[in-house]
């Protein structure tokens, strides 16, 4: 029977040894409803639970283990579904980030070039120093 009443993160009961779970065993382990646990699927790209027979969802382990730090941020520290998303470092964010560091200038390019060849130089002294030693 699902609760209607939301509980601290630290009352929520054990997660039982089991490979899959069905969506109304995660909504009883983590004390949401199922329509919230469709909707966290559509929001947060990292919860993506098995499909088979009938479109019916099987999570695994880890999945109630993120939907439990999920309702943890939005429900007990107050997070907002996007600033909840950024705290997980969804993947569809990050990627984007990590596209934007990975950017550099065709001058700045240059000056790397120019600089790693003078390591280079400077390392080829070094071992002709070291040789006639």
């Amino acid at each position: 029977m699902i609760q209607t009443e939301i509980l601290p993160q630290n009352t929520l009961p054990p997660i039982p040894a089991k490979r899959y779970f069905t969506i109304g065993e995660v909504a009883e382990l983590c004390n949401v409803k199922p329509h919230v646990l469709r909707y966290w699927e559509q929001e947060f790209t990292q919860l993506n639970p098995v499909k088979r027979r009938g479109n019916r969802r099987y999570y695994q382990h880890h999945e109630v283990l993120l939907i439990r730090k999920i309702r943890d941020l939005l429900y007990d520290q107050g997070f907002t579904i996007s600033g909840a998303r950024n705290r997980l470092g969804d993947v569809r964010e990050s990627k984007s980030t990590v596209d934007a560091a990975v950017r550099f200038s065709a001058q700045e390019i240059q000056n790397l070039r120019i600089e790693l060849n003078q390591i280079l130089t400077d390392l080829d002294k070094v071992l002709e120093k070291e040789s006639t030693f």
